[in-house]
């Protein structure tokens, strides 16, 4: 209910002004459990494919578990069905929550950048490998997304496409590793969508309170 409503909220927003265009939706299953698989450089990106996608399936991710913090978001964020994870961490109660959910038939998105690249190519993290293996069933559509950066910079008025597709080097192999597995599905995606930088100044590595927080996360654990 509260997803539909959100939705309805957006659509003005992201298929008005952002003129969202949207390929490939026969990739969607309308059922079973379903890996969704998109690019990350905008904050907008959840909303975009929650938006593209509703025609055939509602998607929930994995979020930053520092949104919950932010006074009346964290209930928004539980209405929502959206799993909270604290990134770099190994949060595996997040992880497990998502494969109950996944594995008992929902949509389940997961950016394998696991942050916004500020347009620097970042590594792919192995959490989508691991949950495509603890639930080998589930479908995995790739979902590429352009254009998303732009709807900070007003007055310019952004111009927005998803496209779904299947992963061309097909489901993960038995002897594959996890990170291996999401670093394919990661280069699939960005030989098509080159990393863009986020923001109004479109700052490539992000503005300095970015930089320095994402310096500070590498000391402190160097695979984020």
């Amino acid at each position: 209910m509260l997803y539909d409503i959100a939705v309805r909220l957006w659509r003005p927003i992201i298929v008005g002004w952002g003129r969202l265009e949207v390929e490939g939706l026969d990739a969607v299953p309308e059922a079973g459990p379903l890996l969704v698989v998109p690019n990350h450089d905008s904050q907008m990106d959840p909303m975009i494919v929650g938006v593209a996608i509703r025609p055939r399936r509602l998607v929930r991710f994995l979020a930053r578990a520092s949104l919950w913090r932010v006074p009346l978001l964290g209930p928004v964020m539980d209405g929502l069905g959206q799993i909270p994870i604290r990134r770099g961490t190994g949060d595996a109660a997040a992880l497990d929550r998502a494969r109950a959910v996944l594995c008992d038939g929902e949509a389940l998105g997961v950016f394998p950048e696991g942050r916004l690249t500020w347009g620097v190519a970042i590594r792919a993290r192995s959490g989508v490998g691991l949950l495509a293996g603890w639930c080998p069933e589930a479908r995995v559509v790739l979902c590429s997304i352009q254009g998303a950066t732009d709807f900070v910079r007003f007055p310019k008025r952004p111009r927005v496409s998803v496209s779904f597709f299947p992963p061309a080097g097909g489901p993960r192999r038995p002897d594959e590793d996890p990170q291996a597995y999401a670093a394919r599905l990661l280069g699939e995606l960005r030989a098509g969508v080159p990393p863009t930088p986020a923001g109004r100044r479109a700052i490539v590595g992000g503005p300095p309170r970015i930089q320095r927080r994402l310096a500070a996360q590498q000391r402190t654990s160097p695979l984020e």
